[in-house]
C-alpha cells in the first residue's frame, strides 16, 4: 500500500465512478482528499464515506467549466489544509454521437470540463505542488490513442489531455514535481451501463450477456473497476511510484493493440 500520510490530494469528478474511487482509496491512504464535483448531495455522500472509514476530507461543488472555478477550488484547499500535493484531474464526459450530429457547442463543451479544467486547475495549483514536490496525475482514456466514429470529442479531448501531460512532465522535471497521465479502459461506470443495456436491447440478451460480448469485441480481459484505476493512483502517487515521470499508462485490460 502506498504511504500518502499527510498529503493534501484534490480530486475532480469525485461524486461518483472513477473520481469517487479515487478519493476514498487516497482517504484510505492516509491523505486529506479535497473532492470537487457539481452534485453537493453526491459530493456529502463521498465524504461521508471517506470519514465513516476513518479518512479526512472536505468537498467544493463547483462546476469546472467555468474559468474561474479551478483556481476557486485550489484556493480551497489549500486554505483549508495548507498546501497542495497530490492533483487528480478525473473530471470530464464527453458526448458519444455519430459525427455528423454533432454541434459546435457539443465540442467546445467537451474541452470546457475535461481538458481546459485540467490545464487551468493545474496551472492554480502548481506553485503548491512546486513547494511540496507533489504529483499530477491526469485521467485521460485509450479513446485519446486509438480514436473511433463516434467518440470523436472524447478522443480528440483524451488526445488533448495526453499531450498536455507530457508538455506539464518536461516543466515538471526542472520544478520537482511529478506529472503522469493514466487511460482507463471500459470501466463500470453509470456511462458503461448504459452502453451495455443498450447493446443488451440491441441482441435481445441480458447484460452479463452483453458483457461477455463486449469483452469478446475488444478482446480484452474484463470489465475494468473504479477501484482499478484507484490503486494506481495511489501507487503512483506514492513512493513507490516517483520514479514515473510523463508516463502514459494504458489501464485497459489489453484493448489498445498499437505500441
Amino acid at each position: 500500500m502506498a504511504n500518502l500520510t499527510g498529503k493534501v490530494a484534490i480530486v475532480t469528478g469525485a461524486s461518483r465512478g472513477i473520481g469517487r474511487a479515487i478519493a476514498v482509496r487516497l482517504a484510505k491512504e492516509g491523505a486529506k482528499t479535497v473532492l470537487c464535483a457539481r452534485t453537493v448531495g453526491a459530493l456529502e455522500s463521498a465524504v461521508s464515506q471517506i470519514e465513516r472509514d476513518g479518512g479526512s476530507a472536505i468537498s467544493l461543488a463547483l462546476d469546472l467549466r467555468l474559468p474561474e472555478s479551478p483556481a476557486q477550488l485550489a484556493h480551497f484547499a489549500a486554505r483549508h489544509f495548507h498546501s497542495i500535493d497530490i492533483v487528480v484531474n478525473n473530471a470530464g464526459a464527453t458526448k458519444r454521437e455519430a459525427f455528423l450530429n454533432l454541434a459546435d457547442d457539443d465540442w467546445l463543451d467537451g474541452f470546457a470540463l475535461k481538458f481546459f479544467g485540467a490545464v487551468r486547475l493545474t496551472r492554480a495549483a502548481w506553485p503548491h505542488l512546486k513547494a511540496s514536490r507533489g504529483s499530477v496525475i491526469n485521467i485521460s482514456g485509450t479513446g485519446g490513442r486509438t480514436p473511433g466514429a463516434e467518440f470523436a470529442i472524447g478522443g480528440s479531448v483524451n488526445a488533448a489531455v495526453q499531450s498536455f501531460t507530457k508538455a506539464m512532465a518536461e516543466l515538471g522535471v526542472a520544478d520537482g514535481v511529478q506529472v503522469n497521465v493514466i487511460n482507463p479502459g471500459s470501466i463500470r461506470t453509470g456511462r458503461l451501463q448504459k452502453r451495455l443495456e443498450a447493446l443488451a436491447v440491441e441482441n435481445g440478451t441480458d447484460l452479463v450477456a452483453a458483457e461477455r460480448k463486449m469483452i469478446a469485441a475488444t478482446k480484452t480481459t474484463r470489465i475494468g473497476e473504479p477501484e482499478d484505476i484507484a490503486a494506481l493512483v495511489a501507487f503512483i502517487a506514492g513512493p513507490e511510484g516517483r520514479f514515473l515521470q510523463g508516463s502514459m499508462i494504458d489501464m485497459d485490460g489489453g484493448a489498445t493493440k498499437t505500441l
